[in-house]
C-alpha cells in the first residue's frame, strides 16, 4: 500500500544541535498516528517539518508521492491545530473558521456553507457571531479544529491541542477528536508527551527520544512488548530489576537480581549466560497473597515481602512492597476484583507469571 505521507531520512539541525536525526516514517490514509516522547525528543520539530514551518537540513518528505520538502505551508493542503489554538481574538467565530477559505479565494456562498457544516460537525452551531474570549477552553479548541478542517485538508496535524484543558474536559475531548477523525476518515498526526492520550487515541504510536524513533507500533504492542528500557519506562509504569542471566533452559531463562533474587523470564534468542539485563514487570501484572501463601502453579516468580505503603487511587490499590532493604516493588490491585485489603506492615507474598517479566537491555 502506498503511504499517504512518507518521511525519508529526515534530519533537522539547529547549529550544533541535532533536533531530528534521520527519521523515516510512512503514514497511511485515515490513520491516527501519534508522535510521543519527552520534551526535546524531536516530536514537535518533526511535525513542523511536515507542516512546512521548518525545512529539513537533509532528507525528503513526500505527500502522495509529491515532494513537499521545500513547499510553503499554505501549498501543502495540510491542516494544523496548535496548543494555544491561535484563534484571532478580533475576529468572530465565523471569520476565524472562514479565514483559510478566504485566503484560498473560495466563493462567498461556499464559505458560508462550509463554515456552517464544520460548526455542525464540532457541535457548535449558532456560535458564528461570538468572539474567542466569549468561549470556554473546550469551545475554543473545537473552533480551532473546525478552522483546520474547513478547507478539507489531506492531513490534520495536532500539536498538544489538549494541553490547556483540565483533566475532565481533556478526557472528553480525546474521545471527541477520535470519533471525528474516524467519521471523516481523515489522517491525523498528533504530538503529545501524555502517554494516556497516545494510548487512548492512536492507531500507531511513534516513541521518540533524542531525535529518533525508538519504537513504532500499535498501543497494545508498545505497552505489552516494549523494545527497550526507555520505552518500558516511558509508556505506563514498570518495576525494574537489574541482574545477570545465570541459567538458560528450554523456553525460559533465569536472571539473578539484587540480593540473590532469581527471576525467571521467557527465553529470547539474544539472551546469553552472563549477560546483563533488566527485567521489567508492570505493577498490575504482579499478584499479591497473604503471608505464607503458596501461589498457584503459574506464578513461578514469588517472593515474601512486607507492605511499606498503601495508596488508594479509586479504581485500584497500589502497594509498595519491600522484598529486601534495597529492593521494593509497586503492585496495583483493582479494587473491584480484590477481597483482601492489606495495611502497612503486613507480611505478604508477591508473584508473577514468567511471560510477565520482560528482559530488556
Amino acid at each position: 500500500m502506498t503511504a499517504q505521507l512518507s518521511l525519508h531520512d529526515v534530519t533537522k539541525t539547529f547549529g550544533d544541535v541535532t533536533a531530528v536525526d534521520r527519521v523515516s516514517l510512512d503514514v497511511q490514509q485515515g490513520e491516527f498516528l501519534t508522535l510521543l516522547g519527552p520534551s526535546g525528543s524531536g516530536k514537535t520539530t518533526t511535525l513542523n517539518m511536515i507542516a512546512g514551518f521548518e525545512i529539513p537540513t537533509s532528507g525528503q518528505i513526500l505527500l502522495k508521492d509529491r515532494d513537499i520538502t521545500s513547499v510553503a505551508p499554505n501549498n501543502r493542503g495540510i491542516g494544523m491545530v496548535f496548543q494555544n489554538y491561535a484563534l484571532f481574538p478580533h475576529m468572530t467565530v465565523f471569520d476565524n473558521i472562514a479565514f483559510p477559505l478566504k485566503m484560498r479565494k473560495v466563493p462567498r456562498q461556499e464559505v458560508r456553507e462550509r463554515t456552517g457544516e464544520v460548526l455542525e460537525l464540532v457541535e457548535l452551531p449558532g456560535f458564528e457571531k461570538r468572539y474567542p474570549n466569549q468561549l470556554s477552553g473546550g469551545q475554543q479548541q473545537r473552533i480551532a479544529l473546525a478552522r483546520a478542517l474547513v478547507f478539507r485538508p489531506d492531513i490534520l496535524l495536532m500539536d498538544e491541542p489538549l494541553g490547556a484543558l483540565d483533566k475532565k474536559l481533556r478526557d472528553h475531548m480525546k474521545l471527541e477528536i477520535k470519533h471525528l477523525q474516524e467519521s471523516l476518515h481523515i489522517t491525523v498526526i498528533y504530538v503529545t508527551h501524555d502517554q494516556e492520550e497516545a494510548l487512548t487515541m492512536s492507531d500507531r504510536i511513534a516513541i521518540m527520544n533524542n531525535g529518533q524513533i525508538v519504537q513504532l507500533d500499535n498501543p497494545a504492542e508498545l505497552y505489552e512488548a516494549p523494545a527497550n528500557l526507555f520505552v518500558a519506562d516511558f509508556i505506563g509504569e514498570s518495576n525494574f530489576l537489574e541482574g545477570r542471566v545465570v541459567e538458560i533452559e528450554e523456553g525460559r531463562a533465569c536472571v539473578e537480581a539484587k540480593q540473590g533474587l532469581q527471576v525467571w523470564v521467557e527465553k529470547l534468542p539474544d539472551l546469553r549466560p552472563g549477560e546483563k539485563v533488566t527485567v521489567a514487570v508492570r505493577p498490575e501484572k504482579i499478584q499479591i497473597f497473604p503471608d505464607q501463601t503458596r501461589p498457584p502453579g503459574g506464578v513461578v516468580n514469588s517472593f515474601p515481602g512486607q507492605i511499606e505503603e498503601v495508596i488508594y487511587v479509586g479504581e485500584a490499590n497500589v502497594y509498595q512492597v519491600s522484598l529486601h532493604p534495597d529492593v521494593a516493588l509497586r503492585v496495583k490491585v483493582q479494587s473491584a476484583g480484590s477481597t483482601d485489603r492489606y495495611r502497612r506492615g503486613d507480611k505478604v507474598v508477591v508473584g508473577w507469571q514468567v511471560p510477565h517479566g520482560l528482559p530488556l537491555k
